[in-house]
């Protein structure tokens, strides 16, 4: 027997782009486009209606933009995991949409077999941490930050972890995929999945996106 196939909601106000994402995530067998909705106004009374696994998140949009309407879902008890779709010019946007808890983020002329393999990976619990976005958005924060004022409530909340714990951290700050984590730690994928669960639970983070952004605040990333 097949398992469920992935619901993915489409938010975005141009039809064309909405249809055109229907129409190339159909060819999956495991996904289901539920619905699609052309502005954030629309994403709770559909999120309430479909119960989608994973929503597709247009940022510009005219009444609601895409980050209000993250920032609206991922307050719920149990949020749809959120793909952010950013042309890639707003980069305060985008770092505001992972502080929300965004689980990814998606250039909109990505390929389609790039787009089906990311609902996939953040469907199966592991965001996207693509370390081309997670560098240009750290290096804008470092820019615009200068001394980083939530450099020490960073530092005291990772102060916390354990050594293994610590270590889990820092990777997932460099974009490390649980496989990658395992190898480098010599840890089972199981065992960092269960790392990672912890972090979330005593930092109080919706995601690893999160625990990425809290360690870049630290000043303990290492993009060499």
């Amino acid at each position: 027997m097949m398992d469920a196939p992935i619901r993915v909601l489409i938010v975005d106000d141009d039809p064309l782009v909405r249809a055109g994402l229907s129409m190339m995530l159909s060819g999956a067998e495991d996904i289901a486009v539920v619905a699609d909705v052309a502005d954030g106004t629309e994403v709770v009374p559909a999120v309430n209606e479909h119960r989608p696994d994973v929503v597709l998140m247009d940022i510009r949009m005219p009444r609601m933009d895409g980050l209000a309407a993250t920032e609206r879902l991922r307050a719920r008890r149990d949020p749809p995991e959120i793909i952010i779709l950013t042309t890639f010019d707003t980069d305060d946007h985008i770092l505001r949409a992972m502080r929300a808890g965004a689980s990814g983020f998606l250039l909109k002329h990505t390929p389609p077999p790039d787009i089906v393999r990311a609902i996939r990976q953040v469907a199966a619990g592991e965001p996207m941490l693509s370390p081309a976005v997670l560098r240009r958005m750290m290096a804008y924060v470092a820019d615009a930050a200068g001394v980083d004022p939530r450099q020490e409530r960073a530092r005291a909340l990772l102060d916390r972890l354990s050594d293994g714990e610590r270590a889990v951290a820092l990777l997932v700050g460099q974009g490390k995929t649980n496989g990658e984590i395992g190898r480098e730690l010599s840890l089972s994928v199981a065992t960092v999945k269960a790392y990672v669960s912890r972090l979330l639970t005593k930092l109080d983070l919706n995601n690893r996106v999160q625990i990425a952004l809290l360690v870049h605040d630290a000043g303990l990333a290492d993009w060499s």
